[in-house]
C-alpha cells in the first residue's frame, strides 16, 4: 500500500535499552517503515543544552576556549551546560553557565536560535541565548577542565570569519554566531526569553527519574 509522502506514521514497535549512562543513554528502536517493513534505529538519549551567545558593549562575543577530551583538543564554544534536573527553567540555566564560565550576568536576554544537534542518532537539542548589557558577576571556583578555560572576546565580524575559516568548530559556536550576526545584519526579531521550547529533550532525565525511583524501591 502506498501513502502520501510526508504521511506516514514512523511507529515505535518495539524498543530495547543497551546502556544507561551518567549524560546519555543508548536505546536500539524497531521502527514501522513505509511499505510494511520494519528497521532498527540505534538512539542516544540526551540531556538538552542550553549555550549563550553573549555580546558586550564593544560588539565582541564572549567565548571560551575548553578542552574536550574526545576530539583531544580545545575548541573554542559559546558558554554552554546542561539541562541536567527535572523541571529546570533553560533561561535560568543558562544564567547559571554564563555565570560559572565567565564570570558575567546580563541585564538583556532573548531566544537567538533552537538547534537540533545530530538528529539522525540522538535528540540531543539545545537553544542559544542572546545575552546583552554584560556586567561582572560571582563566579564560583572552577573545576576540573573548567579550571584551564580560558575567556576570549572577539569582534562579532572576526568571530564569523573564524567560523567559515574552521577556527571555530563547535557546532554550537557557529550556530550562534552565524545566526547573531545573520539577526544583526537583517534586523530580525528575536523571541524572547521565555518563549515556549516544544523541541527540548525530556527522555533521558525521564528514564533517569525512573531509575531513581527503581532503586530507592529495592
Amino acid at each position: 500500500m502506498t501513502t502520501t509522502p510526508g504521511s506516514h506514521d514512523f511507529e515505535t514497535v518495539a524498543s530495547r535499552t543497551v546502556y544507561s549512562g551518567a549524560i546519555l543513554a543508548l536505546r536500539l528502536d524497531q521502527v514501522a517503515m513505509p511499505g510494511g517493513r520494519v528497521a532498527e534505529r540505534e538512539v542516544i538519549e540526551h540531556h538538552g543544552a542550553v549555550a549563550v551567545a553573549a555580546l558586550d558593549d564593544d560588539g565582541n562575543v564572549v567565548l571560551i576556549n575548553q578542552y574536550r577530551h574526545p576530539v583531544g583538543r580545545r575548541l573554542l564554544e559559546l558558554p554552554a551546560g546542561l539541562l541536567d534536573q527535572p523541571g529546570e527553567d533553560p533561561l535560568a540555566a543558562a544564567r547559571r553557565e554564563l555565570a560559572e564560565e565567565t564570570g558575567l550576568a546580563a541585564r538583556e536576554w532573548s531566544v537567538l536560535v533552537d538547534v537540533a544537534l545530530s538528529p539522525g542518532f540522538t535528540d540531543e537539542s539545545l537553544r542559544i541565548y542572546l545575552a546583552t548589557g554584560l556586567h561582572e558577576t560571582d563566579r564560583p571556583e572552577p573545576e576540573l577542565e573548567e579550571a584551564d578555560l580560558e575567556i576570549v572576546r572577539l569582534p562579532l565580524d572576526a568571530a564569523v570569519r573564524a567560523a567559515l575559516s574552521g577556527e571555530i568548530v563547535n557546532a554550537t559556536a557557529v550556530a550562534g554566531v552565524l545566526a547573531l550576526s545573520t539577526a544583526r545584519a537583517r534586523e530580525v526579531p528575536l523571541r524572547p526569553a521565555d518563549a515556549p521550547w516544544p523541541g527540548m529533550p525530556t527522555a533521558f532525565l525521564r528514564r533517569k527519574a525512573r531509575e531513581h525511583e527503581a532503586r530507592d524501591a529495592e
